[in-house]
């Protein structure tokens, strides 16, 4: 008992050490040691007096989403699935993880990030980090060699989380891939158009399309004198030319990564040039890099890429620049991003004697769609090394969602889909709300009720108001007895009375352009 007493005098103790914190503003860390001592006392003493304070926030890196979100969200899934389909592609589903071995390797530096899951059945599983890897081992697992499919879903990352510009650690991807033999460039244009459709439909303002070649990269490397295994680690450098300055991507591959600063400054200067065809052509007859047979094979079908996408109409939205790298190492070919913003206002570093970082508008959220040729991917899970190229684009749907979101601040946002409520004019009339409810939902109508027996004429109407329901049917002693219903259209307010025969009908009619 002795001891009972003073964990009891401690508590009392502790919780003015709490209590004065509080009361002086101090910081949170400081307050919630305090809290957590507080809270060890308590359950010493175990029983009744001991009440668990649960921690009220979701993981690092994850969020909630409220209806207007989600509101936002469906549309802009939508209208992605819209252009998917529009494309003929077909939908899959895999496991949210897979066997440790089939994601490790697969990711070059960026295979730090795997979530690895705890073995309790004689597996070793990882989290998925994409759904590019976990459908090549669908292909090779199925023996497919030919399928254009799209997949939306989770995927997990174990990175430092950025929520303000859309970076989580559990986030969804949406994914368009076209695997199978075909004529060189044609489906990696259709994928390009798909990036233009989406990011046109979704209205986010002016963006553009960054596209090169890992073949291009490596002839580049290989023609400025970066030895051969340096080839990934220095090509993982290039692609944070989006995040950091030249000079710091230089420091970078010199300092840290012991490249020569004579092949470094070689690649500063060809990882300023953008442009189109033309660029290719220039590079073509470039004497360093004409010397590369992999660096012209990769410039003669960006030569073909360009010229499909100017039957396909997006060549104002696409530009060749060398300086974009995607450091995953599965791809071997045509890469791309898509970034917001005019095609002059994120231009490729400027060579290295001026050093200026990339301008605001890409920084604000980065990069809002990419993808690219990965033909080694599926080969490497099939048994008899059976290759199937692939090429295909994924939608970074949380940073659009983040600018929509933010667009849609100011504006009303409908939460529901509901197309008519089911209101009363006089008290008692319960029952013949719930018929007629249930008629309109036998119908396929969306419509909905107030749950009161007896709710106020002005409180149901304030309700479609809110919600933005455009029509009310309006039940009264003098309707049911004439077989009418009072229709109502909330926005101007006009009425009008309609057979109970006609009604679901008229609403049809008057619900079809809403």
């Amino acid at each position: 008992m002795a001891d009972r007493a003073e964990t009891q005098e401690a508590i009392k103790v502790q919780g003015e050490v709490v209590r004065k914190l509080k009361a002086e503003k101090a910081s949170k860390d400081q307050i919630d040691v305090e809290v957590a001592k507080l809270l060890e006392l308590k359950l010493r003493l175990g029983g009744d007096d001991v009440k668990h304070q649960f921690v009220l926030k979701t993981p690092k890196g994850t969020r909630d989403y409220n209806p207007k979100q989600m509101a936002i969200r469906e549309k802009v899934f939508n209208t992605i699935v819209g252009c998917f389909k529009r494309h003929g592609a077909e939908t899959i589903d895999t496991p949210v993880f897979e066997l440790k071995e089939t994601l490790t390797g697969k990711y070059g530096e960026d295979s730090k990030l795997i979530y690895d899951l705890k073995d309790q059945g004689g597996e070793l599983l990882s989290l998925r980090y994409d759904l590019t890897v976990p459908f090549a081992r669908y292909l090779a697992m199925n023996k497919i060699s030919n399928i254009k499919r799209y997949h939306i879903a989770k995927v997990y990352r174990r990175d430092n989380p950025a929520m303000t510009r859309g970076r989580y650690r559990e986030f969804y991807q949406c994914d368009f891939d076209i695997a199978g033999h075909y004529d060189p460039m044609i489906p990696d244009a259709e994928c390009l158009r798909i990036v233009s459709e989406i990011l046109g439909e979704l209205d986010l303002g002016d963006f553009h399309i960054k596209v090169n070649d890992r073949r291009i990269l490596d002839g580049m490397f290989a023609v400025c004198g970066v030895p051969d295994d340096k080839f990934r680690t220095i090509c993982s450098t290039v692609d944070k030319l989006d995040k950091m300055c030249w000079e710091d991507v230089k420091n970078e591959m010199v300092k840290e990564k012991g490249l020569s600063e004579e092949a470094a400054d070689m690649i500063g200067q060809y990882v300023s040039m953008h442009g189109g065809m033309d660029l290719a052509v220039r590079l073509l007859e470039d004497p360093k890099m004409s010397q590369s047979k992999q660096a012209c094979a990769g410039l003669s079908d960006m030569k073909q890429l360009f010229s499909y996408l100017e039957l396909f109409q997006v060549t104002d939205k696409v530009v060749f620049d060398l300086s974009l790298a995607r450091g995953l190492d599965y791809y071997t070919g045509v890469i791309y991003e898509a970034v917001l913003g005019p095609a002059g206002a994120t231009t490729p570093p400027p060579p290295p004697q001026v050093g200026a970082p990339k301008a605001e508008e890409s920084l604000s959220v980065g990069s809002v769609a990419g993808g690219g040729r990965y033909d080694g991917l599926v080969g490497m899970f099939d048994p008899k090394g059976r290759a199937v190229p692939c090429v295909g684009v994924s939608i970074g749907v949380e940073r659009i969602f983040s600018i929509l979101e933010q667009k849609a601040e100011a504006e009303k946002v409908r939460t529901t889909e509901v197309q008519v409520l089911v209101a009363s004019a006089q008290k008692n009339l319960l029952e013949e709300r719930l018929r007629l409810v249930t008629e309109l939902w036998n119908a396929g109508i969306k419509a909905e009720s107030m749950f009161k027996k007896n709710p106020k004429l002005l409180s149901q109407l304030q309700h479609c108001e809110e919600s933005g329901i455009p029509l009310v049917a309006i039940l009264g002693e003098q309707e049911l007895k004439n077989g009418m219903v009072k229709l109502r259209t909330v926005a101007t307010r006009e009425e009008v009375d309609v057979s109970r025969a006609d009604l679901i009908e008229e609403i049809r009619k008057r619900t079809s352009t809403v």
